[in-house]
């Protein structure tokens, strides 16, 4: 199943964040776009005050299905090899949850002060998918995503005003 993860391009960690996952998942099951994006939040449907809120993962199979948050965190380790182990660690030892929900909100509300701010939007090697100037997602067919090294999300964005870094 395809994901697209909306992440802040501006932020240092969100940057890292994001490039670790591409080196763990090498767009197998992630496509990327910044939040600062904006034809991509409004083909979505998606407030720019919204991003605001933290990063988003949508599930592109099923567009209705999306986390925002520390629960896009939670989402993004549960499709991880393992993650589901880990996740039920967090979610069961106590308070942990609690805590870790918490941490996300500060950092979240602080990212650029705590970590800085990029003088260049991060712009991933797995971007989402879209097709010429209409920036349609084109999911790929399940036979062509199912190779283990092919990438669901090989396009790249156009037309939408972001110079890359």
């Amino acid at each position: 199943m395809p994901y697209m993860v909306i992440y802040d391009g501006l932020c240092n960690l969100c940057a890292t964040g994001v490039q670790l996952l591409e080196q763990l998942d090498r767009g197998r099951q992630f496509c990327y776009a910044p939040m600062q994006d904006a034809s991509t939040l409004a083909q979505w449907g998606i407030p720019p005050e919204q991003v605001e809120l933290g990063m988003i993962l949508i599930d592109l199979e099923h567009p209705e299905r999306r986390w925002q948050g520390s629960a896009a965190i939670e989402q993004i380790a549960a499709l991880l090899p393992s993650g589901e182990v880990w996740l039920a660690l967090y979610r069961n030892f106590p308070g942990l949850k609690f805590l870790g929900d918490l941490g996300y909100k500060q950092i979240r509300d602080h990212r650029y002060e705590w970590f800085g701010c990029r003088n260049t939007l991060y712009l991933s090697a797995y971007p989402v998918c879209v097709r010429g100037q209409d920036l349609l997602v084109d999911l790929v067919d399940k036979e062509s995503c199912s190779a283990p090294s092919s990438n669901c999300c090989t396009n790249t964005l156009r037309g939408n005003g972001i110079s890359s870094s």
